[in-house]
């Protein structure tokens, strides 16, 4: 037995998990996701990962690697650090075995990942910092229509006229938004056309990276959001792709299990090499 941690620090959330890992039987023992917020995420990553310990009966001494993510590179309690690319890649075949793309749809950016059967990156495409396919975007976008986040999807879903909004800049995507709101249309039709939006940049960066059938899992913090799934779908259709768009309940912690996978088997392999040496 094995126990190892994964810690991803997002812009916008923490997630950390807790795995034991025999070989390959993989089982999870622990998980949380945290919102950053105003907090410092580097204080935040000690004390939400202590706390999981606890929780679980164990203390950092009987875990054998803690691997960190994202923006956690710098942090100085972990065993070493891996590419969030190689993560997401890893913790989604552990999620969706049959999957050969992921979208990785996080608070700044979008990522279309082409991987293989083992979790391998093949290729990848990436939306600018400027483009309006984020999450931060569309949290900007429900506060200044007065909703919750959890509201997004199942509005998004009761559309009958979608508006189109710019697909090219946050800034210009905004001032479509308050356009709309002072020609009173719906929240539902604004939500849909932010969507739809969306859906057709991230299609577009999955045909970038050759992938043409199979299944993609979305990832990130827009990972469970049911209006994009929906979009991206229709977005599939509409570009004659054979591709099925999901997402599992624990998407959003993705990061973190590739972390934690990647870290039992740079210790396995460490382990090794030490075993070889002595």
């Amino acid at each position: 037995m094995t126990i190892t941690a994964g810690i991803d620090v997002g812009t916008g959330a923490l997630k950390v998990v807790l795995f034991d890992v025999d070989g390959d039987d993989t089982k999870w023992i622990s998980k949380r996701t945290e919102r950053i917020r105003q907090r410092d995420p580097f204080v935040l990553a000690e004390e939400t990962f202590d706390n999981l310990l606890k929780e679980a009966g164990l203390t950092r001494e009987d875990v054998a690697y803690t691997a960190s993510t994202g923006e956690a590179e710098t942090l100085n309690f972990t065993t070493g650090h891996f590419y969030s690319m190689t993560t997401h890649a890893r913790g989604g075949i552990y999620l969706q075995p049959d999957a050969r793309s992921i979208l990785d749809i996080g608070a700044l950016h979008g990522r279309a990942i082409n991987i293989d059967e083992r979790g391998k990156v093949m290729n990848y495409r990436m939306t600018s910092q400027c483009a309006s396919g984020s999450g931060q975007f569309l949290e900007n976008i429900a506060r200044y229509l007065g909703i919750s986040q959890d509201e997004i999807g199942s509005l998004s879903q009761q559309a009958d006229d979608p508006e189109v909004v710019s697909g090219i800049c946050a800034v210009l995507a905004e001032t479509d938004v308050i356009n709309m709101v002072s020609r009173q249309i719906s929240a539902s039709n604004i939500l849909k056309g932010i969507h739809i939006s969306m859906a057709t940049r991230l299609v577009k960066l999955l045909r970038a990276t050759k992938v043409k059938e199979g299944t993609v899992l979305l990832t990130g913090g827009l990972a469970l959001d049911t209006g994009l799934l929906a979009a991206l779908q229709e977005g599939m259709v509409a570009q004659k792709l054979a591709i099925e768009a999901k997402s599992s309940p624990d998407s959003i912690y993705a990061g973190a299990i590739g972390a934690a996978i990647w870290g039992a088997f740079r210790h396995e392999k460490l382990a090794r090499l030490n075993k070889l040496a002595a």
